[in-house]
């Protein structure tokens, strides 16, 4: 099978290679896709570079949610042949989805609507279920409070502006340029702040009358992250998702115990099966109800080097998915 594999590490056009490699087999409890669509995600840029805490050691296939069809089964697993599912793959011991075939636990493969394309399915699954947990789950975002996301144009904050809406939250997006500024007004933003042209704890403040953010998702980290608890509301909540920046948001404990807000660490590996599937067929429901849409965009496979790179450094909008022929 053709697979783009992390040879060495370094930037993603340097260390990504099309190799040939047997398929993989399912081991217990295992299922094998044949990959229709695999999504781009900053864990996989990081992982080229060895920044990603769950880097597997070289070589590796990289490649974290997909899209396929099961064509292989492992011992206990009941899964039907042919049943097309969208899964997080087995990455981290170098089994990912960047192949045309693909390992992922039974246990992180989920139904996929019938009429959901290959496409939107690849992209669904980490970004929402991760949203789904950080804002009710984790933030107990409730209908009316003031939401304000970071990087919201990318392929985790869009889910959260998304997802946020669809709760009731006024939702305030946090990007640069004009580009990006519409793509989140589409998403469904209330408000919309230039992260490179204003303030954004000044703008956060003076369109909440002074009161701030309740949940803050923070995909990013580090000092845009940092600087966004200026503007925290009383009882807020800092949600740490993601470290885009290259490093996790700090937080001054004098500062949040004099403000009364938390910092809420939301990770979408640490639910069983049983609420995970529930989290999931809350999420389809929203779909079907059309109150979350679309936002992904296809390259071609032999693309993916330059477009793990875009997603990498930042210019890409929406969520970037790599269809196979």
């Amino acid at each position: 099978m053709r697979a783009w594999q992390v040879h060495r590490h370094g930037q993603p056009l340097e260390a990504l290679r099309l190799v040939e490699l047997d398929e993989p087999e399912p081991g217990p409890g295992e299922v094998r896709l044949k990959v229709r669509a695999a999504a781009i995600g900053m864990p996989d840029a990081f992982m080229c570079q060895a920044t990603y805490a769950l880097t597997p050691p070289l070589p590796f296939v990289p490649g974290q949610e997909v899209c396929g069809v099961i064509d292989a089964v492992g011992a206990g697993v009941d899964l039907a042949i042919g049943t097309r599912m969208m899964a997080v793959t087995s990455f981290t011991d170098g089994r990912g989805g960047f192949a045309e075939s693909t390992i992922t636990r039974a246990a992180t493969a989920y139904r996929v609507p019938d009429d959901m394309s290959d496409t939107d399915a690849a992209a669904f699954r980490i970004g929402f279920s991760t949203a789904w947990i950080g804002l009710v789950r984790r933030g107990a975002l409730m209908a009316g409070e003031w939401l304000l996301v970071l990087g919201a144009a990318g392929g985790s904050g869009a889910t959260a502006v998304q997802l946020g809406r669809a709760l009731g939250a006024r939702v305030i997006a946090v990007a640069s340029g004009a580009e990006k500024r519409e793509f989140c007004r589409k998403m469904g933003a209330e408000v919309l702040i230039d992260r490179t042209s204003e303030s954004v704890p000044k703008a956060v403040l003076e369109v909440t009358g002074g009161h701030g953010a309740d949940v803050i998702y923070d995909p990013v980290g580090g000092e845009p992250a940092e600087a966004s608890l200026r503007c925290i509301a009383a009882g807020g909540r800092l949600l740490a998702v993601g470290f885009a920046s290259g490093r996790w948001v700090q937080v001054d404990t004098a500062h949040a115990v004099r403000r009364n807000y938390s910092l809420v660490g939301v990770y979408a590996g640490g639910y069983t099966r049983e609420q995970s599937e529930a989290d999931h067929e809350a999420l389809l429901a929203l779909v079907a109800e059309g109150r979350l849409a679309t936002f992904a965009h296809e390259v071609a496979f032999d693309d993916l080097p330059a477009a793990v790179a875009a997603v990498g450094d930042g210019s890409v909008i929406g969520k970037t998915v790599v269809a196979f022929a």
